[in-house]
């Protein structure tokens, strides 16, 4: 009794025979159509809502003036050296830090200017930025 279609036993067959993986991918399918509604199914929570507005603390801004004589002023308010540095220091220490912008007049000596920003560089205030008229 052969079977194989007339070969010879000693001949190498060098067809492949299609239905043992055809059977298996039949049956890995259906496993599969099974299985998949059972691992979808899940507690059944009312969750609740949120919003994702990020709540963003914007920190103020304090300007400072160097006058041409080299009078200083804290937004609206003539300082002295020790109120501005003092004032510097409390600025420092808030959470978050607020933005020093300096106003230099065009006509100042820059010694004013360089005392001013070495008194905010003190205090330990990181953002600090210049303030100038765009150019013609």
């Amino acid at each position: 009794m052969a079977f194989g279609g007339g070969f010879d036993d000693e001949e190498v067959m060098s067809e492949i025979n299609m239905t043992p993986l055809v059977d298996v991918m039949l049956v890995l399918l259906i496993i599969f159509i099974i299985t998949v509604p059972v691992i979808t199914h899940s507690v059944k929570v009312d969750l609740p809502q949120a919003s994702n507005q990020r709540n963003e603390i914007t920190p103020d801004t304090i300007n400072i003036a160097v006058l041409a004589n080299g009078e200083l002023h804290w937004n609206e308010d003539t300082v002295s050296n020790d109120d501005l540095q003092r004032r510097l220091a409390e600025a420092a220490q808030k959470d978050p830090q607020p933005q020093v912008h300096l106003r230099g007049d065009k006509s100042v000596a820059y010694e004013h200017v360089v005392t001013t920003m070495a008194a905010i560089q003190r205090s330990g205030i990181e953002k600090l930025g210049f303030v100038t008229e765009p150019g013609p």
